[in-house]
């Protein structure tokens, strides 16, 4: 391995306040000081400022976000970021040298599989905002990135949107596989949302904040209008059992000890 690895972070939040840069940055520093690598990260505000990436990055983490995943299709700062993509698939496709990896998070995750066409990218009906149990499939069981994961594992959901009804010929075709789901809810009559998918051997996103951390969490939880949000959905109890499992190390702990971390692992290690 090179001395210094360099990292781009797209920063889909469009300026809003949010717990997920924050929880990015210090994974990759973590990870940066175990494993005795110099990581140089930059930040680009695609939403706000139209910044994207370049090709000289040795990987890429494109974050979550605020809005709707559908309502953006056709603007400036969408055409930019496929147009990144599509550079970083070239590169994959045509150069020798080391490929470039990339993790797909939340609303990056959600505008990546409409971009593909992989499934339905829909309103939910109600907000998911919590911590929840995730269910791995077989490809799950087999990916490099969830390494580590108990079945189910946990992590933080935070969306009005949702990844369903898989195309499952466009999937094959691409070589694409879904990873794992949302728990099943048998007494509620709708499909179970995907949540982890493996694009190709170098793209990789899930529905979940991998990066989250229980104290980010514990603010959001406490914030009246996300308090609110969980009660008029799950009830008071719900609430208050997501407040004790951020204490747990086998719940958001452990997934965010292992997710974006694993991601590191495969994305640097191997270059």
């Amino acid at each position: 391995m090179s001395a210094t690895k360099k990292i781009a972070i797209l920063d889909l939040y469009e300026g809003q306040p949010n717990q997920g840069m924050r929880c990015i940055r210090e994974i990759i520093d973590h990870w940066g000081s175990a494993n005795g690598t110099d990581l140089v990260y930059e930040e680009f505000d695609v939403r706000s400022k139209l910044e994207v990436p370049d090709t000289s990055f040795d990987m890429y983490i494109s974050s979550g976000g605020p809005g709707s995943p559908l309502d953006s299709e056709g603007s400036e700062w969408e055409e930019r970021y496929f147009s990144w993509l599509g550079a970083i698939e070239n590169w994959n496709k045509n150069s020798e040298q080391p490929k470039k990896h990339v993790f797909f998070i939340c609303h990056s995750f959600q505008l990546a599989c409409r971009h593909y066409g992989l499934a339905n990218v829909c309103k939910r009906n109600s907000t998911a905002f919590g911590v929840f149990p995730v269910h791995l499939l077989e490809e799950g069981v087999h990916e490099p990135v969830f390494r580590g994961l108990q079945d189910p594992f946990y992590s933080v959901d935070s969306r009005d949107f949702q990844v369903i009804e898989p195309d499952n010929e466009k999937m094959e075709a691409m070589g694409a596989s879904i990873l794992a789901i949302e728990k099943d809810r048998p007494h509620v009559p709708y499909e179970r949302a995907i949540m982890g998918i493996r694009f190709n051997p170098y793209f990789v996103g899930t529905q979940f904040h991998p990066e989250a951390d229980a104290e980010g969490m514990r603010m959001y939880l406490l914030r009246d209008d996300k308090k609110q949000t969980v009660i008029e959905n799950h009830g008071e109890p719900k609430w208050q059992s997501m407040i004790e499992q951020l204490q747990d190390p086998d719940k958001i702990l452990w997934t965010h000890n292992h997710v974006l971390p694993n991601f590191l692992d495969l994305a640097l290690k191997q270059n």
